[in-house]
């Protein structure tokens, strides 16, 4: 009676981990056996492994990752893609995140480039950073919205403060003069501080006059913010879609 009273009371302070730790100890005669002190730090072990397992799951599911099992160690280095696994080992660790560095993977069409996004976001969600998947077009249609009914300042500062920012599909449609406009004020926002990983099958030496319209200094200074302090994954070979069917 007393062991249910302490696990109830161990809930109801949010010990959540302690408590069900608590009652695999009452459980399995070997740990009984153990000193207070060692099952006591065994308790402790327990508790701070449930909280970073709570906040990893709350990462992920914040993250809204588009291929929501892609990780780092399902990456296939087997197929011809141009992929140096010294780079990408630099990746995994996410050192880049906390520098707040950018990535830019490139490719064509089905070459894996969102996978891989998400596989690298997953793993900074994994180390303890926020993360945000947005398919760009539709990111720039939302901040278009947010003009008209107030929100817009809200949605900047929120992307701003996101730990790695994922925009997936750079320059897969046409880009106005407002949007292109948005796209600098929300990189902007993040330039030294903030990390931005962008996909695309645009190479980077067509960026320039994807974002011109007309304007090149407002091209430049996208460029020159994404393209500080930044790593490149340049994919090739054929559909990764085609090989699996």
């Amino acid at each position: 009676m007393l062991i249910n009273n302490t696990v109830e009371k161990l809930n109801q302070l949010k010990l959540n981990g302690i408590a069900k730790a608590l009652q695999d100890q009452m459980s399995n005669s070997a740990t009984l056996s153990l000193s207070f002190e060692d099952r006591l730090g065994l308790l402790i072990d327990h508790e701070q492994s449930y909280r970073d397992n709570l906040r990893q799951e709350r990462l992920l599911k914040a993250a809204k990752l588009k291929s929501v099992g892609a990780c780092v160690e399902d990456i296939d280095y087997a197929s011809k893609r141009g992929l140096d696994r010294t780079i990408v080992a630099n990746l995994i660790s996410s050192d880049w995140v906390s520098k707040g560095f950018n990535l830019i993977i490139t490719g064509p069409t089905g070459t894996g480039k969102t996978w891989l996004g998400c596989a690298f976001g997953n793993q900074a969600c994994r180390k303890g950073f926020t993360v945000q998947f947005c398919r760009l077009p539709l990111l720039l249609e939302e901040m278009r919205i947010a003009h008209g009914d107030g929100t817009y300042r809200r949605k900047l500062m929120q992307l701003a403060k996101v730990d790695l920012l994922i925009l997936d599909d750079f320059g897969i449609s046409t880009i106005d003069s407002e949007s292109r406009n948005d796209l600098l004020e929300i990189v902007d926002g993040r330039t030294s501080t903030k990390s931005t990983l962008i996909t695309s099958q645009l190479p980077v030496d067509k960026w320039h006059n994807y974002l011109s319209l007309g304007n090149p200094t407002v091209a430049d200074a996208i460029m020159d913010r994404l393209l500080t302090n930044e790593t490149r994954l340049t994919l090739s070979g054929e559909s990764m879609r085609r090989q699996k069917r």
